[in-house]
């Protein structure tokens, strides 16, 4: 049986801690686009959370809350994803944040569609790779990195996380060769139709994220470019 996930093919990715005007978010969240995430690398709270969420229950598209910040972990959402970066210099943001979650909150999300992340952070110069103490990895070592969460971790979605910047899409489908199970997700520097369609040619879902708040046109066109 196939999960929502499993079907997605381009997600608007949404951070609450930045503000997004009404009509900005009609648009995004009509747009066709098969899911919108939730979630951001700092000043994330509950209250922001809540808000962002209750604006988007408005409209029918499928919304995921990304568990980076324990506060902003509320019920309501349709999918619940857990981030473990694969590559961070320290254990606090590969299990030890979200052992920390699951002792808060894993009761009220029990029942609840809790789905897996192996995040590999590509961008040594980005916020999220400075907070988790990033390594730095050669184009091989990213492979390994997601043969290892696909084949031997089994987890459900592996994530090309470049935060900001646009990849190397050699590196990307280098990865797609290797994932035999798990769902790839890339994210990063998509900010038009043709860095969309490259990049949907190795992934299985791209993930738009900063170009929603500098190009609101930009943004909407990239969902064409995965059907």
């Amino acid at each position: 049986m196939l999960l929502p996930y499993d079907e997605w093919r381009h997600v608007f990715k949404l951070d609450p801690a930045k503000e997004i005007e009404e009509t900005t978010l009609a648009a995004i969240a009509t747009s066709g686009t098969d899911a919108i995430i939730v979630g951001g690398t700092d000043d994330i709270t509950l209250d922001a959370t809540l808000d962002l969420l209750m604006r988007l229950r408005r409209y029918p598209v499928a919304v995921a809350l990304e568990i980076s910040e324990l506060e902003a972990a509320t019920m309501g959402f349709d999918t619940y994803l857990t981030p473990s970066v694969l590559n961070s210099g320290t254990l606090e943001y590969l299990v030890e944040k979200q052992v920390e979650a699951l002792q808060e909150v894993g009761h009220m999300l029990a029942h609840a569609d809790l789905v897996g992340e192996g995040y590999i952070v590509l961008n040594p110069d980005a916020k999220v790779a400075h907070v988790t103490k990033a390594k730095v990895l050669q184009d091989e070592e990213v492979v390994a990195y997601a043969q290892l969460a696909d084949s031997v971790f089994r987890l459900p979605i592996v994530y090309l996380e470049y935060s900001g910047v646009y990849g190397n899409p050699e590196v990307v489908a280098g990865v797609k060769d290797v994932v035999r199970q798990a769902r790839l997700f890339y994210g990063g520097g998509i900010d038009s139709v043709e860095r969309a369609r490259e990049m949907f040619r190795y992934a299985d879902t791209i993930v738009v994220g900063n170009i929603i708040y500098e190009d609101l046109k930009a943004a909407l066109a990239t969902v064409e470019a995965t059907r």
